[in-house]
């Protein structure tokens, strides 16, 4: 056990979703004291950054209930068991913009929340876009307005916080990076 490992103890699972689980974990601390953790099981996401042509950022305006509002994200879904992130990439894109791609390179893989939650996500860049004719259909409890946007647009809505999650202002900022690093 290095210095700064929690040995678990006991785990006590406390629900499970069709997303998440919970499960609360009694630790012992590197100073030999107890404590408690609350841990959030995800399986995974993924995050694509999909370009058209014409350097056009497709985005989607979802409702998201947790906040009680909309917002504008990248194309991202759910990892299914054992899915490749690759392929679910392509899929997720597929299903919320009626793209395919010619190109799908990852970027980076990122944990959201460690202090409390095991989810990891894989940002994925998708260039030479197709519109599908019959496209993946989205998910049957998934609403959203699909949209493309120049940089400045998007740089535009991180400031008016309609852009507010972690995956898409890091996105906008990779593309921010590039052109500055183009320049």
């Amino acid at each position: 056990m290095s210095r700064l490992e929690e040995k678990t103890i006991k785990t006590e699972k406390i629900f499970s979703g069709k997303v998440i689980s919970l499960q609360v974990e009694e630790v012992e601390l590197p100073n030999g004291n107890i404590s408690k953790r609350e841990i959030i099981k995800h399986p995974g996401a993924v995050a694509i950054l999909a370009l058209t042509d014409e350097n056009r950022i497709v985005m989607v305006e979802q409702y998201r209930k947790a906040l009680e509002r909309t917002i504008i994200e990248i194309p991202a879904g759910k990892l299914e068991l054992n899915e490749d992130p690759e392929a679910c990439a392509k899929r997720e894109l597929e299903e919320e913009t009626g793209y395919g791609c010619k190109e799908m390179e990852w970027l980076i893989s990122f944990y959201t929340s460690p202090g409390f939650a095991d989810e990891i996500v894989h940002l994925y860049i998708a260039r030479g876009l197709e519109k599908k004719e019959n496209a993946l259909a989205p998910d049957e409890d998934e609403f959203v307005n699909l949209m493309e946007l120049t940089l400045e647009e998007a740089e535009h809505y991180l400031k008016e916080q309609k852009i507010y999650d972690a995956k898409t202002a890091y996105a906008v900022q990779y593309l921010q990076l590039q052109k500055a690093l183009n320049q």
